[in-house]
């Protein structure tokens, strides 16, 4: 019965030393929101690309949320979180190493900001998951040259995009047919006042608008209007948009690996806000044809690349 009892010690013991040798070694910690495929993709890619920087994946720590809150007490040299329900997490617990959010737009990251109560630094950033206006504007005149009135409607979360969009829609020749959304009664209303104006129209990320409740209303309004639908995912260029530019998880992936790997390398800090440098552009070949369109969303992607090198 003693030597059992001696055993049970012993072999507690080293497991403790174990996980503690682990928790040592790990010099960065991945939090997913939750674990579902954008989130695997994007934690996969981010590994993968930092093992080909020299980064062993023993040394990286992957969870989830729930796992987060119940593990104990780690310290590597960087926290990734992917999500903003992780990035609010990792805002609100008190960790001393820095901490990079992406897969989340910026709407969401600044609702991070305001209920942690911190400001962007060398310590707090983001990958943005939405796209720049600066980039869709100049997708939008390159595939639709003949547009120029563009209708947004904005919500809560996208309202202070407002004066970044107008500004950059003037250098391009387009003049923005705009309303706001303040309650989801409202939608449809503002939809149709919009729709009656635009020659096409940006989805802009906002829960209040864009949603699963919404989406194949404003798809089927803005197809009988003949007003293109311009979305931020692919999901919303299979539902009908005409055309969508994002960025994907492993692309988010790939970047954020390149600024965490600056860190393990011993830059101390991690750079301002910035959006993806890769994107991706979708057609709906179908809706263009309908549309009278002939759009390629392999060239598009070539001219966008190139017009954003040349400036």
């Amino acid at each position: 019965m003693l030597t059992r009892l001696r055993i049970l010690i012993i072999t507690g013991w080293l497991l403790g030393l174990a996980g503690a040798a682990a928790q040592a070694a790990t010099v960065i910690v991945i939090v997913s929101s939750e674990r579902s495929p954008a989130y695997t993709e994007a934690g996969e890619a981010l590994i993968l690309a930092l093992e080909r920087n020299g980064v062993s994946r023993y040394d990286m720590l992957q969870q989830t949320l729930p796992e987060f809150r119940n593990a104990g007490k780690v310290s590597p040299k960087l926290f990734v979180a992917l999500g903003s329900e992780a990035a609010l997490a990792l805002a609100k617990a008190d960790l001393q190493a820095p901490i990079l959010s992406a897969l989340l737009p910026r709407s969401s990251f600044e609702r991070v900001l305001l209920e942690s109560k911190r400001r962007p630094s060398a310590q707090f950033s983001v990958i943005y998951l939405d796209q720049p206006m600066s980039r869709q504007l100049d997708l939008i005149r390159l595939a639709l040259p003949a547009a120029k009135h563009l209708g947004v409607l904005w919500g809560p979360d996208s309202k202070q995009q407002t004066t970044a969009l107008k500004a950059g829609a003037l250098t391009r020749g387009l003049e923005v047919v705009d309303a706001s959304v303040t309650a989801s009664e409202l939608l449809f209303p503002s939809l149709k006042r919009v729709l009656e104006a635009a020659d096409v129209l940006l989805g802009v990320p906002d829960p209040l608008v864009f949603n699963n409740n919404s989406i194949q209303n404003i798809l089927l309004s803005s197809f009988r209007a003949k007003v293109p639908l311009v979305g931020f995912s692919p999901a919303y260029v299979r539902a009908g948009a005409l055309f969508a530019l994002y960025a994907t998880p492993s692309q988010i992936g790939f970047q954020a690996a390149t600024l965490a790997t600056g860190v393990l390398q011993g830059k101390a800090v991690l750079p301002e806000p910035v959006y993806s440098q890769d994107f991706t552009v979708s057609v709906n070949e179908h809706v263009a044809r309908a549309l009278g369109l002939s759009l390629d969303a392999s060239a598009l992607t070539t001219r966008l690349r190139n017009l954003e090198g040349s400036k």
